[in-house]
C-alpha cells in the first residue's frame, strides 16, 4: 500500500499574518469582502504511520501556533494553489530534509500548497481573486481533488533537422518564424552554411545553444553593432561632434582605428586610454568573465595588505517583470556569482529599481500585465528573502518611479566583493584538465531565460514564460561563499565561471576553448529533463571551476566539507570544439572559431535628432508647493520598503540606511569595511553609489548620462570618499531599438554623455551591463543609462548626511552647468576635492546631495535624523529647483571657499526656518513619509501593551549557581546549518575575548554523512564549554517557521542528549536571532531543557507589521542574574536586529511567571527609556518589549538583538551605537 496523506495547517488567531496581509490585497479590487483565511497545505508521500506521527509535530506543526486538520476545512467558497511541476518549493524541499533529519527517511516526497477561504463574495468574484493572487509563470490552481506525486516525465530524444541543410532561403524564412530564435535571420543563414561546411545537419541542441551563446543578453550583440552612419542633428549637433571627435582621436591614439566604431567600443575606450596613460594602474585584467576587478591595499589591525576589490551591477528586468519573486532575488543571486566566481567574498549591495505608478488602482493594470503594486512588493520580498537569506547587507535600497517603466520594470542590483590578493589564481585551462560543476541541481527553470530576456514583452509573455525564470536558493549558494572562503579551496582553480544565462553551454563552454561535456553526470532536480534542456537550463546556485586532473578529489572533498555536491562535468581537450554528450548521443558538436563569431556581423545607421533642452521648472516657494514635493513618489521616504533589507549582517556596516538618533535621515549610497576573517580593527572601506535621473533622460540622454555619472560620483564624495579612487560601472536599459536610427541614436547619445562625463572627471567605466527590450506595445523605458561608483577609502572618514550639532555651519553649492546643459566639471573637481580635505581635518561633518525638491528638501531631510532645526536664507529659485551636482554641506566652521555660498546655521529647535518661513519637522517627517504608508507601512495598525509592576521583577528567582571552572582557553562550539549566516561574526566575538572557537558545517547529502555530522557535533559539544547558535535562516526558515529545522536537529536522540549533558555539567548556551527561535521552539528556552511544546508555551512569532525589519533598537538589561549578562543590569545599549519573526508570545500569565522568576534579561525601550510596546522603538512589537531572556539558571540565554555586529567604527550614523559584550562575560565565566 502506498502511504500518502494531505495535512492542512491553519494559524492560530493572532500568529495568522497571512491571511489579513491577503485580505488587504485582495479589498484593493473588491472592498466588500469580508473575510480570507489561508491554510497551508502538505502532501506527503512515502511516510509510514509511525514516521508520519514522529515528524508531524515537528516539521509540519508548531503545536503553538498552529491547528491541524486531516481534512478540507474550508466552509465557504475556497481554491487552492501550488508551485508549477518544475518550480524550485523551497518548503518542500526543507520538510523533506527536516523529515530525513528525524526519521532516516531519504525516499519521502512532500510537496506544499495554499488553500484560500474566501467570505463574501460570489462565484463571478472568484475568477478575479485567482486572477490576483495565481501567477501563472510560477504556479497553478491545485485540484483537491487529486492526491498523488506528478508523473515523472520520459526526456523527449533530440531530434536532427534532417533537410535543415537543403532549405530554400524562404523555407528557411519559414522554419525561422516557426522557432522563435533570438539572433537574427541572417544569423540562421549564416547557421546553414556552417553546417553545410561541416556536411551535416544541424541538432536541435546546437541550435538552442547557438541562439543562446549568440543573444544579445550574453553576447551583447546590440552594443556590438557596427554603427556605419552616424548623423547629428538639431541644437546639440556641436556638442555631440565635439564628443565624438574626442572619441575618434582616443581611438587613434589606441590603435583601434580598424575595428568596428560601435556602442561598445564607444563604452570602452575611456578605460582603455586611461589604462594606457598609466591613470587606471590598479585595473585588474583577466580573461575569467568575472566582475570589475581592482587592486587596493587593506589595512586592518596595524597590517597592510594587498587585496582585490570586485564589484558588479546585474539585471532581471524581464524574469522580474512576469515572475517579481523570483526574477528580483535571482537578480542579486546572479550578481553575486559574478565576484564570487572571482573568489571574492561578497559582501556589500545595493538595489535600485525602476517602477510606474506602483500607487494607481489595479484597475488600471494593462493587459498581459502584473498589477504594479504587485511586482514592487513581491520583487521586493524576492531580493530582499534572498539578501537576507544569503547574509548579504544591502545597505541603500531605491525604487525610481516613472510611467515608461510600465513597459517593463527595471531591476538592478549592485554588489562588491573582495579578496586576499594571494588566494586569487588565475591560469589558462590545458588539456587533461577537469571541469567540476558544483552547488544546485539541475532543473528546467530558467530554460530559455537568456533569449526571453533579449525579446520584447508582449501580453501574452507572462502566460507562455514560465520556464525562463530561474528559482533561486539563496541557502545553496551560502555554502559556495563558504567554500569559496577557504585559501585551500581557491588555490586549486584554475579558473571559474559561475551559471547564469545559457546554463551549462555558456558557464562551461566560455571556460576553455576545446571541451568534452557530459551531460548525463549534471545532478538533477527531477527526471525527465533531456539534453537540450541539460544544456541551457539556467538553474541558480551552479559553479564551474577547471581543475588540475590530480587535484580532483581533494577538490570535491571539500565541497562535500560545506554540504556542497560536486561532479565532474566536462574534460579540457585540444580539438578546437565544444562537444556534448547526452543518452550516449553527441548532441553539439561545434567548432570554437565558429561559436566565438558571436553570429553574423551586425551594421547599423545611428541618427541623434531627439536631444531637447532640460526645461528649467522654477517653482515657487511656499508651504503647498514644499509639502507637495516632499511628498512626490521619487522624493518621499522609502523607509518601509528599505527596512525590508537586511543592513548589518555580516559586521561591515559603517553608515546604516536610516541615521541620527530617529533613523530617518537617508543615507548617500553604502559604505562597508573590507571582510577580513579574525581581523579586530578593519580600516579600509568599500564605497558604493548610484546616478540617474529619469525626467532629465528623457528630455536629454546625453545631458542625463553626464550628470548619473556626476551624481553617482557626489554622493561617494558625500560620504567621505575621494573621488579619484572612484571606478564606475554602468547599467544601460533601452527600448527595443530594431533597425529605426533615430532610436538607436538614444543609446548612442547617452554613451556620448558618459564618455564625456569620464574623460572630464578622469574616472573610467570598467564594467557594465546593457537590456536593450524596454518596450511594451507603444510604451518604451526611458533612456536608462545608470553610473554606478565604486571606491576604496578608510572608515575614519566616513561621514552621514543628518545635521550633527546647533551652531554648525550650512553651506551651498550650486552646481551650474555649462551653457550646453553639461556638467561644470572643472568647478565639481575643485569642490570634491575641497570636501574631502574638509572632511579629513573634520571640519565638514555632513554632505546632502541635491536631486528632486532643491535645497528645501536635503534641508528637510538633513533635519529628520536627529530633529535638528536651521535657519536658512537663500535665492528663492534654488529651493525646490532640482540641480544634481549641487551639495549642502554642514561644518564646525567657517569654510573660505569662494564656491560654497553660507546659507545659515544649524539650530537646536525642531524648526526650519527658511527665508522667514516656519516649518516644524515632525510635520515635514509626516509628509514625507505618508506617501507609501499603505504600500510598504511603517507602522503596525494595532498595539498590544502589557506592563507589570516594577516590584514584581524577579521576586521569585533562583539564586544562580556559579561554579569555579579555571580554564585558561575556554571552547565554544558554533554549529553550522543550512541557512546560518552570521557564523563568522558570532565565531569572531568570542575568540577576540580569548576562546578558542569551532565550527562545523552540518552534512546531510546522504544519510551516511548526516550521521557522520551528528556524530561530529556530538563530539564538538562534549569538548566544548559553550554552544552558540548563531543567526540565520535554517533552511530559508522552512518548513514555514523559522528555527524549525534546528529544532529538528535538536531532537535527534544523540544531540538532544549531548546537550543536556552539556547543561548538566554547567555548560552554556546562547542563541542569536535564529539561535534564539531555535532554543524557544525547542524548549530550551524557557525551560531549560529539549522537550515538546503544547498551544500555553511561549514562543516567537512574525513580527507584527507582517514583514522582516531591519534597523537598530535600544534594549535595556533588566535581569543580570545570569553569567552572561553579569554586572550589566540597568545598562543601555544600541544594537541592531534583523528578522521576520522576532514576537514573543505567551499569554500574560506566562509573562508574569517569567518576569517574577527573573527570566526576563532585555526589553526593548523607547528614547525616554520606557518599556516599548510597537514599532519604531519596539520592531516586531513583542509583548511587554522582551527581547531576549534566560532560562532559570541564568546558563542559557537568547535574543533577538545582533551585538556580534559591532565593531568599532560601525554605524557611524548612529551616534548611540555601543557594544553589548556578554560573549566576554561568557568566556569571563569559565576562567
Amino acid at each position: 500500500m502506498s502511504h500518502k496523506k494531505r495535512i492542512f495547517v491553519e494559524k492560530r488567531g493572532i500568529f495568522d499574518v497571512e491571511s489579513p496581509k491577503v485580505l488587504n490585497e485582495i479589498k484593493s479590487i473588491l472592498p466588500n469582502i469580508q473575510s480570507v483565511k489561508v491554510f497551508n497545505i502538505y502532501d506527503i508521500f512515502g511516510l509510514d504511520e509511525l514516521e508520519f506521527e514522529k515528524v508531524v509535530n515537528n516539521t509540519f506543526v508548531d503545536p503553538v501556533v498552529d491547528i491541524l486538520h486531516h481534512e478540507n476545512p474550508a466552509k465557504s467558497i475556497y481554491f487552492a494553489t501550488e508551485f508549477l511541476p518544475g518550480q524550485y518549493d523551497q518548503r518542500a524541499d526543507s520538510a523533506q530534509q527536516c523529515i530525513a533529519l528525524l526519521t532516516g527517511n531519504e525516499k519521502s516526497t512532500v510537496r506544499s500548497g495554499k488553500l484560500i477561504e474566501l467570505q463574501g463574495i460570489n462565484e463571478a468574484d472568484l475568477s478575479k481573486i485567482k486572477n490576483l493572487l495565481i501567477n501563472k509563470v510560477e504556479s497553478q490552481e491545485k485540484n483537491l481533488e487529486i492526491l498523488e506525486i506528478p508523473a515523472e516525465e520520459t526526456p523527449d530524444q533530440i531530434k536532427i533537422y534532417d533537410d535543415f541543410n537543403d532549405l530554400t532561403t524562404q523555407q528557411l524564412n519559414d522554419f525561422y518564424n516557426n522557432h522563435g530564435f533570438a539572433f537574427g535571420f541572417d544569423d540562421l543563414q549564416f547557421i546553414q552554411d556552417y553546417f553545410k561546411s561541416e556536411n551535416r545537419n544541424p541538432t536541435e541542441t546546437e541550435l538552442k545553444v547557438l541562439d543562446t551563446y549568440w543573444s544579445d543578453h550574453c553576447r551583447h550583440t546590440t552594443f556590438e553593432t557596427e554603427l556605419t552612419d552616424i548623423q547629428f542633428e538639431g541644437k546639440f549637433k556641436d556638442t555631440l561632434e565635439n564628443i565624438f571627435n574626442d572619441y575618434l582621436e582616443k581611438r587613434k591614439f589606441l590603435g583601434r582605428e580598424a575595428k568596428p566604431i560601435s556602442l561598445m567600443d564607444l563604452a570602452t575606450v575611456c578605460a582603455k586610454y586611461f589604462h594606457k596613460t598609466g591613470k587606471l594602474e590598479n585595473l585588474v585584467v583577466s580573461d575569467e568573465i568575472n566582475a570589475c576587478t581592482i587592486e587596493i591595499e587593506a589595512e586592518f589591525d596595524g597590517k597592510k595588505e594587498p587585496w582585490y576589490l570586485l564589484f558588479k551591477n546585474e539585471t532581471h528586468n524581464h524574469p522580474t517583470e512576469i515572475e517579481p519573486f523570483g526574477g528580483a532575488s535571482t537578480c542579486l543571486g546572479g550578481a553575486i556569482r559574478d565576484p564570487l566566481s572571482g573568489r571574492a567574498f561578497v559582501f556589500q549591495a545595493m538595489r535600485l529599481t525602476g517602477a510606474a505608478d506602483v500607487l494607481e488602482p489595479i484597475s488600471e493594470t494593462l493587459p498581459g500585465k502584473l498589477p504594479q503594486r504587485t511586482i514592487s512588493k513581491q520583487a521586493a520580498n524576492g531580493y530582499s528573502s534572498y539578501g537576507n537569506q544569503i547574509g548579504l547587507a544591502t545597505t541603500h535600497v531605491s525604487e525610481i518611479y516613472d510611467e515608461g517603466y510600465k513597459a517593463k520594470r527595471m531591476e538592478v542590483g549592485f554588489v562588491a566583493g573582495a579578496v586576499p590578493k594571494s588566494w586569487v589564481r588565475r591560469e589558462k585551462p590545458v588539456v587533461g584538465d577537469v571541469v567540476i560543476v558544483l552547488g544546485g541541481a539541475t532543473g528546467r527553470d530558467g530554460v530559455g531565460g537568456a533569449t526571453g530576456s533579449s525579446k520584447e514583452q508582449d501580453e501574452t509573455s507572462i502566460h507562455t514564460m514560465s520556464s525562463e525564470v530561474q528559482k533561486g536558493n539563496a541557502v545553496e549558494e551560502r555554502k559556495i561563499q563558504r567554500l569559496f572562503r577557504n585559501p585551500e579551496v581557491t588555490k586549486l582553480i584554475k579558473k571559474s565561471n559561475d551559471f547564469g544565462a545559457g546554463g551549462v553551454s555558456v558557464a562551461i563552454g566560455e571556460i576553455a576553448d576545446s571541451l568534452e561535456i557530459n551531460l548525463d553526470i549534471l545532478p538533477l532536480k527531477y527526471e525527465g529533463l533531456n539534453g537540450t534542456e541539460l544544456a541551457i537550463s539556467e538553474s541558480q546556485e551552479r559553479m564551474a571551476v577547471v581543475i588540475e586532473a590530480h587535484e580532483k578529489e581533494k577538490f570535491i572533498k571539500f565541497c562535500e566539507s560545506e554540504n556542497i555536491k560536486a561532479v565532474e562535468v566536462a574534460k579540457v581537450t585540444d580539438s578546437g570544439r565544444m562537444q556534448m554528450f547526452w543518452n550516449g548521443q553527441k548532441i553539439v558538436d561545434l567548432s570554437r572559431a565558429f561559436l566565438d563569431t558571436s553570429g553574423c556581423a551586425k551594421k547599423q545607421d545611428a541618427k541623434i535628432t531627439h536631444l531637447q533642452e532640460i526645461s528649467s521648472n522654477s517653482i515657487k516657494f511656499n508651504e503647498e508647493n514644499f509639502y507637495k514635493i516632499l511628498a512626490d513618489k521619487n522624493t518621499a521616504s522609502q523607509k518601509g520598503l528599505v527596512e525590508m533589507f537586511d543592513s548589518t549582517v555580516g559586521a561591515t556596516t559603517v553608515a546604516l540606511p536610516f541615521g541620527g538618533k530617529y533613523q530617518t535621515t537617508e543615507t548617500e549610497g553604502c559604505v562597508q569595511t573590507l571582510p577580513i576573517l579574525h581581523a579586530e580593527n578593519i580600516e579600509t572601506v568599500s564605497y558604493a553609489s548610484w546616478g540617474f535621473d529619469a525626467e532629465i533622460s528623457k528630455q536629454n540622454s546625453m545631458i542625463g548620462a553626464s550628470l548619473a555619472v556626476v551624481e553617482s560620483v557626489a554622493k561617494i564624495v558625500a560620504m567621505g570618499g575621494n573621488f579619484r579612487n572612484i571606478r564606475l560601472s554602468f547599467q544601460e536599459y533601452f527600448e527595443k531599438l530594431g533597425n529605426n536610427p533615430e532610436k538607436w541614436g538614444k543609446p548612442l547619445a547617452s554613451i556620448l554623455g558618459a564618455y564625456d562625463a569620464q574623460m572630464n572627471l578622469g574616472l573610467a567605466a570598467i564594467g557594465g551591463k546593457d537590456s536593450m527590450s524596454g518596450t511594451y506595445r507603444d510604451i518604451n523605458v526611458p533612456p536608462t543609462l545608470i553610473s554606478f561608483a565604486c571606491a576604496d577609502g578608510k572608515k575614519l572618514n566616513t561621514i552621514s548626511p543628518e545635521f550633527k550639532k546647533a551652531g554648525n555651519f550650512i553651506y551651498y553649492f550650486e552646481h551650474k552647468v555649462q551653457e550646453n546643459g553639461l556638467p561644470n566639471y572643472e568647478s565639481l573637481i575643485k569642490v570634491f576635492d575641497y570636501i574631502y580635505e574638509g572632511i579629513q581635518q573634520k571640519k565638514i561633518v555632513s554632505v546632502k546631495t541635491i536631486k528632486d525638491g532643491g535645497v528645501a528638501v536635503a534641508l528637510a531631510k538633513m533635519s529628520f535624523g536627529n530633529l535638528l532645526g536651521a535657519e536658512i536664507s537663500i535665492d528663492e529659485k534654488l529651493l525646490l529647483e532640482k540641480n544634481i551636482g549641487g551639495l549642502v554641506i554642514e561644518s564646525t566652521e567657517k569654510l573660505d571657499s569662494n564656491l560654497l555660498e553660507l546659507i545659515g546655521e544649524v539650530k537646536n529647535s525642531k524648526i526650519i526656518k527658511i527665508n522667514n518661513l516656519d516649518f516644524e519637522i515632525n510635520k515635514l517627517l509626516e509628509v514625507n513619509f505618508v506617501t507609501f504608508d499603505n504600500l510598504f507601512p511603517t507602522k503596525e495598525k494595532d498595539k498590544i501593551v502589557v506592563n507589570f509592576d516594577e516590584n514584581q521583577n524577579g521576586t521569585e528567582k533562583k539564586s544562580i549557581n556559579i561554579i569555579s571552572h579555571k580554564i585558561g582557553t575556554p571552547r565554544v562550539f558554533a554549529p553550522i546549518f543550512p541557512g546560518t549566516n552570521c557564523e563568522y561574526e558570532t565565531q569572531n566575538a568570542f575568540r577576540k575575548e580569548g576562546a578558542l572557537v569551532d565550527s562545523l558545517p552540518l552534512k546531510n547529502l546522504t544519510h551516511q554523512l548526516l550521521e557522520e555530522s551528528i556524530e561530529a557535533w556530538v563530539e564538538k559539544i562534549k569538548q566544548s564549554q559553550i554552544l552558540v547558535f548563531s543567526g540565520g535562516f535554517s533552511a530559508g526558515d522552512e518548513p514555514d517557521g523559522s528555527a524549525k529545522f534546528i529544532v529538528n536537529v535538536l531532537k535527534n536522540e544523540k544531540m538532544k542528549n549531548a546537550v543536556h549533558e552539556l547543561l548538566s555539567r554547567d555548560g552554556m548556551i546562547l542563541g542569536i536571532c535564529n539561535g534564539f527561535q531555535a532554543l524557544v521552539k525547542s524548549g530550551l528556552l524557557p525551560y531549560g531543557e529539549i522537550r515538546d511544546l503544547d498551544e500555553t508555551s511561549p514562543t516567537l512569532s512574525h513580527n507584527a507589521i507582517g514583514r522582516h525589519i531591519s534597523q537598530m533598537v535600544d534594549v535595556k538589561v533588566i535581569n543580570d542574574d545570569s553569567p552572561w549578562l553579569k554586572g550589566m543590569k540597568g545598562e543601555v545599549y544600541t544594537i541592531p536586529i534583523s528578522h521576520g519573526e522576532g514576537r514573543f508570545m505567551a499569554s500574560e500569565e506566562v509573562l508574569l511567571d517569567l518576569y517574577k522568576k527573573g527570566q526576563i534579561a532585555t526589553q526593548y525601550i523607547d528614547t525616554d527609556g520606557n518599556v516599548a510596546h510597537g514599532m519604531p522603538f519596539n520592531p516586531n512589537q513583542s509583548l511587554f518589549g522582551i527581547e531576549g531572556i534566560t532560562s532559570e539558571s541564568g546558563k542559557i540565554f537568547g535574543r533577538m538583538g545582533h551585538p556580534e555586529r559591532f565593531a568599532d567604527g560601525l554605524f557611524k550614523n548612529i551616534s548611540t551605537a555601543n557594544y553589548h559584550n556578554i560573549f566576554r562575560n561568557g568566556v569571563e565565566y569559565f576562567r
